[in-house]
Order: C-alpha cells, then sequence, then structure tokens
C-alpha cells in the first residue's frame, strides 16, 4: 500500500502551493496586453486617419480661421464663438436641421424596408435565380454615388429628361418641369437615388440572416396557423434583432451625411440654400465663403449629433436583450 504521508516542504524555500486555478502573474499580464498587441497597429492607423483630422477640425472650430490665417499661419482663437452662431442661426433651424433629420428618417425607414422587402424575395428564390437577381443589385451598390447622381439628374433633367417627356406624353404636364428648384421635389430625388444606392446592401445583408434561421420554427408557426405576416413578425423579426440593429446604424451615419447626392443636384451646391443639409452647409461655409472655422464647429455639431444617435441606438437594443 502506497504510503499518503505528505512530503515536508524544506525550509527556506519560500514556495508554498498556490490556491487550484490561480494563473501566475506574468501569464495573466501577457493575457490582458497580447489582445491590445494586436489591436496596436490598426488603432494607430485609425488614430492617424481620423482621429487626428478630428482632432484638427475640432481645433479649428474654435477659431475665426479664414484665408488670412492660412497666409499668416497665425491662430485667432475665439472659443465657442462660431458654435454660438451655428445654434442661433435661423438657416440651420429652418431649413438644414429639418432637411438633415427629415431627410434621414425617411431615406433610412425605405431603404431597409425595400432591402427587407427584396431579401424575403431573395430568399423564396433557389440558389441560382437568387445568385442572378443578387448579382444584379449589387450592380446598383457598386456604382458610385457621382455616376449614380447624374443618372439621376439626367433622368429629372428640365429639357432632355426622361420623366419630363413621359409625363408630357401622357399628358400629366404640359410643359417641362425644372425638378430640383422646389425643396419638397429636390429632397424627393435624392431620396430615390440613396434607397437605390443603399437598399442592396440592406439585401444582402438580411438575406445573410434570414439564411440563419431555423426553418423548424417557421414550419411549426405555419402548422399552428401563422400566416406570412405573423411568421415575419413574430419569429424572424426577433431572430434579425442585432441584424436590423447594424443596418439601421450604419443606414443612419450614410443617409445623415449625405453629400455628394445633394450637392451635385441643380442648385445643391449652395445656389439654392432652401435644400442645403449640414454636410453641404458645413462645406459651402468653408469652402465657398472662406469661413472654415465656421464650417469646422458645423462638422463638429454633425458628428456629435451621429455619436448620440448611434449610442442612444445601441443603448435600446442592449437594454432590449437583458429583457
Amino acid at each position: 500500500m502506497a504510503s499518503t504521508t505528505p512530503v515536508a516542504t524544506p525550509a527556506g524555500t519560500g514556495h508554498r502551493p498556490g490556491p487550484a486555478g490561480r494563473r501566475p502573474l506574468g501569464k495573466s499580464l501577457a493575457a490582458r496586453i497580447r489582445p491590445w498587441a494586436l489591436l496596436a497597429p490598426a488603432l494607430l492607423v485609425l488614430a492617424v486617419l481620423l482621429l487626428w483630422p478630428l482632432v484638427r477640425v475640432a481645433l479649428f472650430s474654435l477659431q475665426d480661421y479664414g484665408l488670412r490665417e492660412i497666409v499668416s499661419h497665425e491662430s485667432n482663437w475665439i472659443g465657442f464663438g462660431n458654435y454660438a452662431e451655428v445654434l442661433t442661426s435661423a438657416q440651420l433651424w429652418q431649413v438644414v436641421l429639418p432637411n438633415t433629420i427629415g431627410f434621414a428618417v425617411v431615406a433610412v425607414a425605405c431603404t431597409v424596408v425595400l432591402g427587407t422587402a427584396v431579401a424575403v424575395l431573395l430568399a423564396s428564390l433557389g440558389r441560382v435565380w437568387r445568385t442572378v437577381v443578387s448579382s444584379a443589385i449589387m450592380a446598383a451598390w457598386a456604382m458610385p454615388a457621382v455616376t449614380g447622381t447624374y443618372v439621376w439628374v439626367w433622368i429629372f433633367d428640365a429639357d432632355r429628361g426622361v420623366f419630363n417627356h413621359v409625363m408630357q406624353s401622357l399628358g400629366l404636364q404640359d410643359q417641362p418641369v425644372n425638378w430640383f428648384t422646389d425643396r419638397w421635389s429636390f429632397y424627393g430625388i435624392v431620396l430615390l437615388n440613396i434607397v437605390h444606392h443603399g437598399f442592396p446592401f440592406v439585401a444582402v445583408t438580411v438575406l445573410a440572416g434570414l439564411l440563419g434561421v431555423p426553418k423548424e420554427l417557421l414550419e411549426a408557426a405555419e402548422v399552428d396557423g401563422a400566416g406570412g405576416w405573423r411568421r415575419f413578425f413574430s419569429i424572424i423579426v426577433p431572430q434579425l434583432r442585432q441584424v436590423f440593429a447594424v443596418v439601421i446604424i450604419l443606414s443612419t451615419i450614410w443617409d445623415f451625411k449625405v453629400f455628394a447626392q445633394v450637392f451635385l443636384m441643380p442648385g445643391g451646391g449652395g445656389t439654392n440654400r432652401e435644400v442645403l443639409n449640414l454636410g453641404v452647409w458645413s462645406y459651402v461655409e468653408s469652402f465657398g465663403q472662406n469661413r472654415y472655422g465656421f464650417g469646422s464647429a458645423i462638422a463638429v455639431l454633425l458628428t456629435v449629433l451621429l455619436l448620440i444617435i448611434t449610442v442612444a441606438y445601441v443603448r435600446t437594443i442592449l437594454k432590449e436583450e437583458e429583457l
């Protein structure tokens, strides 16, 4: 029978068996540092490309910075004067902010609804047709924003536009109409442009989530008598909550900072101040009026607004998961 007498630890060695499962301090510290060491190159690149320009814009927003300051390399600090001017401007509250927020809300809703509908359609197709249709809609997403904008400008052109020609041929209007002078029709065209360019991303992303929904749940709900709408809102939507969160957040960020689709439209570059949004207003004030400090303040406010919206939406999603 083997002896069970414990072996005595030699005196003076200072070694005591530690608690079970405790890792040495060196290994624990290395395990904590390793992820940050792996992320360090990417974080450094992001800091150089994103963080430093953002800091520079924030510094410009605290100055009365124009051509004179560019030439003289001098700083003219005015504190929060630019922000006070922006926030007390009638242009902001009557035109720019309603255009920015109202358009973003409508554009995100239309993009997500259309993209989800297309995703449901793709999920019901066979593999071959799904591949064909997916490739076709991705062509719209791959089209550069500048190219797509000029196509829509041509369609609604007052003299040679297809839309005016069709409307006159049907007898719905007597003469060509310039659709870019009115604020509502202008943003209606921008909405078509944005939705056409953005729905493929939503469709493909939601499709990936749809293909991962367990078919057993859908079949069981169908056996229980649930219709298509009931299955969609009771099973599919809860299963794809994270997917919808991603597409809504990204669409909100993209649609709030729409620039090319507005700037390249006739009158969108500042000649028609009724159609300005935050992004274009910042550009016009900076490079059109040479008020770089004032334009930087507008850009900072747009960034803060996007951060508030994103954080609020993410917190809402996280709270729903905890319930």
